[in-house]
């Protein structure tokens, strides 16, 4: 299987390697090929490090969501101003961190976030990247972000928006244009992948990372949160998860990281060299303080990357 060495995969070799059997030798030759791609382009590991600043409920009522709007589920309502924001980043980071995201909902004031993004980035070393987490915008409010300091944008299209969330596809796309075209750095990812979703539609968010030229490649799972609309719409499997991984990283051929999430011991088998650690709230738990519940502290990212050989430097 010589995947590692093919320059573009398309959609009908993307859709063959996704339906591979995991329980089949073609599926370790998956792994294999996907790793080997890592080695050869990846030279270090990476923690992201991700700070959740408000839980209040949000208008995208998104419905696997923990701050869906229909039904929020997180144990308390609070937002974070810039200087209990800068405190936040003070507990979560450590020098390991490379890229440091702060997450809000669609309900923090745009304004507001402004400052928080100054604040943020006159407490952390120059070096760390600072990605924004937040709802959609234009390219006005992009130039402003990156003026701000943010050199970065976590952003997608969720696998069936507009059906499992309120927010247009559409919409969304123009958010994608308004962070090329404002220069900031696009953090991408194929998610929330359930039992439901058909490999075409995992292929077209796969493709879409490929034609966007992403350097930050990610999956995620879909994990059934305590009371949303999705508690009981099941979850893939860590191997189905570990193909994935596979297939994305072949296909889009990221040239400084891919991740999987939330942290998954097998995946990393398929050559993953970047883990989330996760500070404050969490779409995907009902806890105020993630960290203290599903999240995992960057000690725990840099352990498992350790343990996968992958050396996560400071500074």
């Amino acid at each position: 299987m010589l995947i590692a060495d093919q320059e573009k995969l398309g959609r009908e070799a993307i859709l063959a390697l996704l339906k591979t059997d995991v329980h089949s030798k073609d599926y370790y030759r998956l792994l294999a090929a996907a790793e080997e791609y890592a080695r050869a382009t990846f030279h270090r590991g990476y923690v992201f490090c991700q700070i959740g600043l408000d839980s209040n409920p949000c208008p995208g009522n998104c419905s696997f969501c923990s701050m869906a709007k229909d039904h929020f589920a997180v144990e308390k309502k609070f937002t974070r101003t810039a200087e209990e924001a800068a405190e936040e980043i003070g507990k979560a980071y450590t020098p390991q961190v490379s890229d440091l995201f702060l997450m809000t909902t669609e309900c923090y004031d745009r304004k507001a976030f402004l400052e928080v993004i100054r604040k943020a980035r006159s407490v952390l070393p120059r070096n760390v990247r600072l990605v924004v987490n937040t709802g959609d915008f234009d390219l006005d409010y992009a130039r402003k972000l990156r003026k701000s300091g943010a050199t970065g944008a976590y952003h997608i299209v969720r696998l069936r928006e507009g059906e499992d969330t309120d927010i247009s596809p559409k919409k969304r796309e123009k958010t994608l244009q308004a962070i090329a075209d404002a220069g900031l750095e696009l953090y991408y990812c194929v998610e929330p992948i359930g039992p439901e979703h058909t490999y075409e539609e995992i292929a077209a968010e796969i493709l879409r990372a490929q034609e966007l030229q992403v350097k930050y490649m990610a999956v995620m799972r879909r994990v059934g949160v305590r009371g949303t609309r999705k508690e009981r719409a099941g979850t893939i499997s860590s191997r189905e998860l570990a193909k994935i991984a596979a297939v994305a990283m072949l296909a889009v051929r990221p040239s400084v990281s891919m991740n999987v999430h939330e942290v998954n011991p097998l995946a990393m088998l398929a050559g993953v060299n970047q883990l989330y650690a996760e500070y404050g709230v969490n779409p995907r738990d009902c806890a105020a303080e993630t960290s203290q519940n599903r999240g995992y502290s960057v000690e725990a990212c840099v352990n498992l990357l350790a343990e996968n050989g992958w050396e996560v430097p400071c500074g």
